[in-house]
């Protein structure tokens, strides 16, 4: 058959260039369609990427990766409109868990460690629709030809049409998805180390609750690169509908905190952009492979909220259903029941499993946002102003009133139910 190869992976991030160079590793043929001018030239994130789950796919990736800055320090900020608190974790072990990246250089080095490896990689090209032929995927249509495999991998993000279409996930919903947008600001270098705390090389990475997204689910976040730092938010799809607000003017709000834009002074705007990131969590994982397909990465929503964890997960769930890939080669089968393996080796992983514990998270924070992400971050700001003012009150007068104020702010039912909702997390959790 004219254009038939082994393995087709449709989308250049890090899961399809992650399932194509496991399979070109074993010596099949794997293509990799790629709608952007180059991998990394159309992806959004804020970011950082792992270590170990890196390693796994690119052994030698500190050597020659183009990465940004070793991360050092996690800051997490809860705010109210004119104040802020936090608690930052600093580690100075030589071994890093991450380094932020940009990601259309580091997609792009990828891409290309991917073709030394025999990878494939065609660019410019959208695929518009599965082939399918007895109840089987046998290929793709692009803009231009026809395109056939023994198996397609569905890499192709969190909208992912071809994983609709075949059937193996249903219309996205607002509520299942954050949009996230990000601004990239430039500084010098050693602004940057000035203002974070950093020596030359180390990086920082903060998470913001609260202001101006009280009451909202939703985050902010910031992480430094060697001549830049992104600043972004990510608040949930439905919660912007449901409430008329411009997600841009969230950003500009948060950039202008009392404690953040301190942070960005005098810096330069060189990037602006948007993203939709999967929020459903475990509940919403759709079936992750049928007669000869599978889908990886964003596509099956594969994110962990809580840890904002995503590239990681893509990346290994990409090696993941290379491997099964290859199996099914070597067997000749690419039926539904050979690719099965793919679901078998994603619940023995880290990421199910993960993703399975942290199932109500989502769920029962949204039912509650008004309280966790709006009320508490308030009461933890009241506290520390009692607690560091100094007014010839005595202190125990002062410990008093503020233990009275959580009673009489809050109404006894609604604290109750805040209790209750804890209580379930945490039990979900240990479970």
């Amino acid at each position: 058959m004219e254009n038939k190869t082994d393995v087709i992976v449709v989308g250049g991030g890090p899961a399809g260039i992650s399932a194509a160079v496991t399979i070109a590793r074993a010596g099949k043929n794997v293509i990799l369609v790629e709608r952007g001018k180059f991998s990394g030239s159309k992806n959004v994130f804020g970011g950082a990427i792992y270590v170990q789950p890196t390693n796994e796919i690119f052994p030698d990736f500190e050597k020659t990766a183009p990465l940004e800055r070793k991360t050092v320090s996690h800051k997490y900020l809860m705010c109210t409109e004119e104040e802020s608190t936090s608690v930052i974790y600093h580690s100075s072990k030589t071994e890093p868990v991450s380094y932020s990246v940009i990601r259309s250089k580091f997609d792009r080095w990828m891409a290309k460690e991917a073709q030394k490896e025999g990878v494939v990689i065609v660019t410019e090209t959208l695929v518009t629709e599965l082939i399918v032929k007895e109840n089987k995927v046998v290929g793709v249509v692009t803009e231009l030809e026809e395109y056939f495999a023994d198996i397609v991998i569905i890499a192709d993000g969190v909208n992912s049409l071809l994983a609709k279409q075949i059937g193996l996930r249903k219309e996205i919903k607002p509520k299942d998805v954050a949009l996230s947008v990000k601004e990239v600001i430039k500084l010098p270098k050693e602004t940057i180390e000035a203002r974070f705390n950093l020596e030359e090389g180390e990086g920082a990475i903060s998470e913001v609750f609260g202001y101006p997204m009280l009451g909202m689910l939703g985050l902010g976040y910031i992480y430094t690169y060697k001549e830049s730092v992104s600043i972004g938010l990510g608040v949930g799809l439905e919660e912007l509908v449901k409430r008329k607000i411009k997600p841009y003017e969230l950003l500009d709000e948060f950039k202008n905190h009392p404690s953040i834009a301190p942070l960005l002074k005098d810096g330069e705007l060189v990037e602006y952009s948007a993203h939709l990131i999967p929020e459903g969590g475990y509940k919403k994982i759709p079936k992750l492979f049928s007669h000869g397909v599978m889908v990886v990465g964003d596509g099956a929503m594969l994110v962990n909220n809580l840890h904002w964890e995503g590239t990681n997960l893509a990346m290994i769930s990409g090696k993941l259903a290379g491997e099964t890939a290859v199996e099914a080669i070597n067997k000749q089968d690419f039926s539904a029941n050979t690719l099965a393996l793919y679901q078998k080796k994603m619940e023995n992983s880290f990421i199910i499993k993960d993703l399975k514990t942290y199932k109500d998270f989502m769920g029962t924070i949204g039912k509650r946002a008004e309280s966790f992400l709006g009320y508490y971050p308030g009461k933890i700001s009241d506290f520390f102003h009692m607690f560091t003012s100094v007014d010839s009150i005595p202190k125990k007068d002062k410990f008093r009133a503020f233990l009275k104020s959580i009673f009489t702010d809050r109404s006894i039912s609604e604290l109750f139910r805040d209790g209750i909702s804890m209580i379930k997390l945490v039990l979900g959790v240990l479970r």
